[in-house]
């Protein structure tokens, strides 16, 4: 018999065993780290590269209207992606900081896009729990990264919790 979880907004979810309920906030944050990667991808966060904020800034507002399944991106994607883009160096920086020898270059392309996504939302989200966005990212991790993913998140995302009001 499973167990019924509490969604963010403090319901229950709908019972499906001990597996994470997908809510509304999951989906966007998805689509925010889908962007994200996407954007790795085309070499536009490099660490280094100038406009890095500003290249992401227009390339998610491209990709919240236009992607591939044509739907709009929701709006906490928006909002994360924004926050991003205006953060993105302060964000790398914790990750750098506290990835304990994993330099963001080291990690696979997804658990950076998983990373910055709840750093961010740790660090300048009031709206979200540190141990939402870890739990969140950590349950990410094992739909989309490897194995070893919501690990290694887990600890540095804690990290990055336990100082976030050192951080902003």
């Amino acid at each position: 018999m499973g167990v019924q979880a509490q969604s963010e907004e403090g319901g229950a979810a709908p019972g499906r065993g001990d597996k994470h309920p997908v809510t509304a906030r999951t989906k966007a944050r998805r689509r925010a780290i889908e962007i994200l990667f996407e954007a790795d991808q085309r070499g536009m966060l490099r660490p280094g590269a100038p406009g890095r904020g500003e290249r992401l800034a227009d390339f998610a507002a491209e990709r919240a209207v236009t992607s591939a399944n044509h739907t709009q991106a929701p709006a906490y994607t928006r909002e994360i992606l924004a926050g991003l883009a205006e953060r993105l160096e302060e964000v790398d920086e914790a990750i750098e900081t506290y990835g304990q020898g994993w330099t963001l270059g080291r990690m696979p392309a997804v658990d950076r896009a998983i990373a910055r996504t709840a750093a961010w939302e740790i660090i300048y989200n009031d709206e979200i729990d540190p141990p939402v966005a870890v739990d969140e990212a950590m349950t990410l991790s094992r739909m989309l990264s490897t194995d070893e993913s919501p690990r290694y998140l887990g600890g540095l995302l804690g990290r990055i919790g336990d100082l976030a009001e050192t951080l902003r």
